[in-house]
Order: C-alpha cells, then sequence, then structure tokens
C-alpha cells in the first residue's frame, strides 16, 4: 500500500498527532527546509502542531513559497511558525483597491490648493 502524505494534510491540520502516528507520515521524506524546520522544533505535541501549521500553509501558498519562508526563518534564527506565517502573509500580494466608477455629475470640482490665510 502507498499513502502520499501530501493528500493528507487536510486532516493533519485537524490531527496533529497523526505526524507521529499516521501511518501516511512514517518514513515521510520532507523536502530539505521543512525537515530542518522539523528538527529545530523538536519532538512532542506542542512541536508537532507548530510543524502541522507551517504545513497547512503548503495548501494555500504552495511548497516552493512554505520553504522560501522556512530558509528565510531559520537563516535568521527563528525557528518559529509564527515568523514563517508572518513571512508567508507579507509575501502575498496585497488585494485590489475596489474601483468605484461615478457619473460625472458627481465628481467633486478641482481645487485651489492654496492655503488659505488666517
Amino acid at each position: 500500500m502507498i499513502l502520499d502524505p501530501w493528500h493528507y494534510l487536510p486532516v493533519l491540520a485537524k490531527k496533529p498527532g497523526a505526524l507521529r502516528n499516521g501511518v501516511p507520515f512514517q518514513g515521510w521524506e520532507l523536502p530539505p527546509a521543512l525537515a530542518r524546520l522539523r528538527r529545530k522544533l523538536g519532538t512532542g505535541d506542542e512541536a508537532d502542531r507548530r510543524f502541522v501549521r507551517v504545513l497547512s500553509a503548503v495548501l494555500t501558498d504552495g511548497l516552493e513559497a512554505v520553504e522560501a519562508a522556512i530558509r528565510e526563518a531559520l537563516d535568521a534564527g527563528a525557528a518559529s511558525d509564527d515568523v514563517i506565517l508572518n513571512i508567508l502573509a507579507r509575501r502575498r500580494e496585497p488585494p485590489r483597491p475596489l474601483t468605484i466608477a461615478t457619473s460625472d455629475a458627481r465628481a467633486l470640482p478641482p481645487t485651489d490648493r492654496r492655503p488659505r490665510p488666517l
């Protein structure tokens, strides 16, 4: 039986303990940056939860972006899920402002930008 651990990532987000005990995750060959982060975070329930938070970002940001954020955080000496997720959030393109179409009749007249005397 061959199981793809990436397929089970949404389940892992709900049950982080499965990272240590789940059949799909036994012998999982992680990409280098993820493996390095896993070692830095250590073992235990809290370490699993923190690592799974970063793994879950792969679903929204993609593996390449997550690996780059991990490398940046580790190079800065910060092996933290919060730091990595913050890096990812900063790299996302900001939402475009909404454009509101108005008629010329509602447009404001040009203003004189000279300061008024007191």
